[in-house]
């Protein structure tokens, strides 16, 4: 679900003058550079750890997990190492390479220069720049690992710049949402598809997988060490998902991310008319909670952990057109809702 544009600009009725184009700007500056990190931490845990049922690197999760088949095949033949690397780090004719990413990064911030800090903009400019200029040659030359690296740390210091420096106003908040929104998306999609893929063939959800296996897809989520601290015996397959959905004090968390998406949207609804706008989408996310909140890991599997984040994510890719929506609808469906109200 790329974003590479903005739309015309109009204000909404309530939004403190906040032009439609910068709340969409800034939640898709915050996907973008979470899709990043997760993406670059994806390949870095993937080339050291994942191997699949026939013992070989797992490079085809990745495809599958971003859920870009037709894509890929359409540009090469088969999931090799270097076909995969390049398809997601530099390719500029997938748009969901790290590449072709930061560059709708830098134009979502182009956007918002006026809302975001003089800090903000030095690093994503510096950052971008980087990585628009990066060949595949690089990663030959320097590694996968420090290029990962790099990225990641680069992302992770947009988010603290980002925390340190961006005024607390409704920019603020349609960053969070869309951070939020993004680590929920991304997390139900790596136990959906990890979770499967590395169970040996023939073998029902919940079987037991290698230890190495479970370390994999806790290291993708950056769970690894967290999880380790509360749970330094058993490592099960409910533990394991237990933990990246419902545990309550990891900050990737499913539970957690629809908690801060939720308190963010109520704070939002706060602002003068925006009650009226924020409504529909609370009351999904509320839903969605709730069904989170209701059955424990164990009943996820049984009844189908496939089925379910599957169900979760078509919820999130629902929240955001319903965002899209009601913040930044078509320019003719707000010049018929005008008249509307001049009638």
């Amino acid at each position: 679900m790329m974003q590479t544009s903005v739309p015309s600009s109009h204000t909404l009725p309530g939004l403190n003058n906040l032009l439609s184009r910068y709340a969409e700007g800034m939640m898709w500056l915050a996907r973008y550079s979470e899709r990043i990190e997760n993406l670059a931490r994806l390949l870095e845990v993937t080339e050291g750890f994942v191997r699949g049922p026939d013992g070989q690197t797992g490079w085809d999760s990745i495809i599958q997990i971003n859920s870009d088949e037709t894509p890929f095949y359409a540009l090469h033949t088969e999931a090799t190492e270097a076909n995969v690397v390049a398809f997601y780090v530099t390719e500029m004719a997938n748009p969901n390479s790290i590449k072709s990413m930061a560059h709708a990064m830098r134009e979502n911030a182009r956007a918002v220069r006026p809302l975001i800090s003089t800090e903000m903009w030095t690093h994503l400019n510096m950052f971008t720049r980087w990585v628009l200029e990066l060949q595949f040659s690089d990663i030959r030359q320097h590694s996968l690992s420090s290029i990962c690296n790099r990225l990641k740390q680069d992302c992770q210091t947009h988010y603290g710049v980002t925390e340190g420096t961006l005024y607390r106003d409704q920019a603020w908040l349609f960053y969070q949402l869309g951070k939020q929104l993004e680590r929920s998306d991304q997390i139900t999609r790596l136990i959906d598809i990890r979770y499967h893929t590395l169970l040996p063939t023939g073998e029902k959800a919940g079987s037991e997988i290698d230890s190495t296996q479970w370390a994999s897809i806790l290291r993708s989520a950056a769970a690894y060490h967290a999880f380790w601290r509360i749970q330094p015996i058993a490592t099960t397959p409910a533990n394991v998902v237990g933990f990246l959905l419902k545990n309550d004090g990891f900050p990737r968390s499913l539970a957690v991310c629809l908690e801060v998406f939720d308190s963010t949207l109520s704070v939002l609804a706060g602002h003068n008319s925006l009650r009226r706008l924020c409504g529909p989408i609370q009351e999904r996310v509320a839903y969605l909670r709730v069904t989170l909140q209701d059955q424990t890991a164990d009943d996820m599997i049984i009844r189908g952990l496939h089925e379910y984040m599957q169900w979760i994510q078509t919820q999130i890719a629902h929240i955001q057109n319903d965002i899209a929506q009601a913040f930044w609808p078509p320019v003719a469906l707000v010049e018929s809702s005008q008249t509307q109200v001049q009638q």
